[in-house]
């Protein structure tokens, strides 16, 4: 233990060091996140000085919840994106051998990849999510703008939404050890099976056991439908917490256990 510890900062910049290499990475994580917000408010701004009776300000309270369910979902994107290569990156390159023989332990070497992947992708997020909380107020016009406590809520759910499907990313890319597959799972997960069920109301409770829906039931009160994917399900904090934190720790535990006793 008191090895691990001086060496831990070092091998958790080691891991954010070969994210922030993969110049392609950091290419598609920017554009998807802070690439994307000033495009979407440019295009409903510009709508809006040219025709303001159809199109109204591209500020206000409504068009930051969109602006933050769009943070959210291209930020989940890239966060699938960056958890996989987290999670995969050395057994596609081949150097997880490598790293192995070195000596140190396999929990040492799979751990740090948590921080140096939450590390990477959630400052592309807040820097986003801070251009649609500006935009919000600067282009509100004669809409009501939102308040700091309704900005901060947005963000915070943003960064947890990002921050869960990064962690539930590098976890499969661990177990499975492909980054393809997972990029595909987990958007499947996040953009087509989560709407789909949260949909059938004949499920009942067993709908609050998806992720995504106890993550909208977060951020309705504060949006309301300006942030809805579907139905959203009346979930309590206590519940929300506890299905978020089983999926991860659940996942994670998972993860660890198969990324320590694979054959190197």
């Amino acid at each position: 233990m008191s090895t691990l510890a001086p060496t831990a900062p070092r091998l958790i910049g080691a891991d954010l060091l070969k994210l922030r290499s993969r110049r392609g990475l950091a290419a598609v994580v920017g554009l998807l996140t802070v690439g994307a917000v000033p495009i979407i408010y440019g295009v409903m701004e510009i709508l809006h000085l040219v025709d303001s009776t159809k199109h109204g300000p591209a500020g206000g309270v409504e068009n930051l919840g969109h602006g933050t369910f769009v943070v959210a979902a291209l930020g989940g994107v890239a966060a699938a994106i960056v958890g996989a290569s987290a999670g995969a990156g050395d057994l596609d390159a081949g150097v997880y051998r490598d790293l192995v023989v070195t000596g140190r332990s396999r929990l040492a070497l799979f751990a740090p990849r948590i921080p140096a992947g939450l590390m990477f992708v959630l400052p592309f997020v807040a820097v986003a999510y801070a251009l649609a909380a500006v935009a919000g107020v600067v282009f509100a016009d004669t809409l009501p703008s939102p308040d700091v406590r309704l900005m901060a809520l947005g963000g915070l759910w943003a960064l947890l939404e990002v921050s869960f499907y990064c962690l539930l990313s590098l976890a499969i890319a661990c177990l499975i050890g492909s980054r393809s597959y997972t990029i595909g799972i987990v958007l499947a997960l996040q953009l087509a099976i989560t709407p789909i069920l949260a949909s059938i109301s004949a499920l009942g409770i067993v709908r609050e056991l998806l992720p995504g829906v106890a993550m909208q039931s977060l951020i309705a009160a504060g949006f309301g439908d300006a942030v809805r994917q579907g139905p959203v399900v009346p979930m309590s904090p206590a519940a929300t917490a506890a299905v978020l934190l089983l999926w991860v720790l659940l996942a994670l535990a998972v993860a660890a256990r198969r990324d320590t006793t694979r054959d190197a």
